[in-house]
């Protein structure tokens, strides 16, 4: 979930080649990335032109915007979705957040953060993004999210666990997404379903 704390810079080093090949894997990714739309082509181009400005890009003390990475998770059957109530804002939203220092790849990092908020075991990854997003948080007293959305399966059984960020989570059928919703998240659905139909998605490591 889209997060806005720092935890200090033992956690989050500044030096921004700490972040090198989680940059170099970013702008790989979106530069050879289809667009899912219209919105989301304008989302890549203005976030690849970030990415012009380093590795410390990826990083949270990037006030001018830096790049995070979510994840809407689907259920076994593709017939549900997965969904946070966050407990700083109060709206549902897709699980996702800030990149970490030992992350070595978006997809990696939406994984990551994917697992660490449903408290779900054997996540499935589509490696292709189904949505780029950029939209304003509080990080370091106002900055940009260039975030990069993923499509996640669950295994057959899954069991969610509510972390410490999340006031809930809750399961909802495509079509009848709670509110309030974040924005942003509705236009998340329809890709994340086509990529469930195109692509065996690929296993946690």
């Amino acid at each position: 979930m889209p997060d806005t704390a720092l935890t200090g810079p033992a956690t989050h080093p500044t030096d921004p080649e700490t972040y090198a090949a989680l940059h170099a894997d970013a702008t790989a990714l979106l530069e050879g990335w289809r667009p899912t739309s219209p919105a989301a082509a304008a989302a890549r181009d203005q976030t690849v032109r970030l990415l012009a400005a380093g590795p410390v890009a990826m990083s949270r003390p990037h006030r001018a915007g830096h790049v995070t990475a979510s994840a809407l998770v689907l259920d076994a059957t593709g017939s549900r979705v997965l969904l946070c109530l966050h407990g700083k804002f109060g709206r549902w939203v897709q699980l996702g957040g800030h990149c970490e220092p030992t992350d070595q790849t978006l997809v990696g990092a939406a994984l990551r953060e994917a697992t660490e908020e449903s408290g779900i075991a054997g996540l499935r990854i589509d490696p292709v993004p189904i949505d780029v997003d950029i939209h304003p948080v509080g990080c370091q007293g106002g900055s940009l999210h260039h975030d990069v959305r993923f499509a996640v399966l669950a295994p057959p059984g899954a069991v969610e666990q509510v972390s410490d960020e999340a006031e809930a989570l809750g399961w909802f059928p495509p079509d009848q997404l709670p509110e309030p919703l974040a924005g942003g998240t509705v236009q998340l659905v329809a890709p994340a379903l086509a990529a469930l139909r195109r692509s065996p998605l690929r296993p946690a490591p």
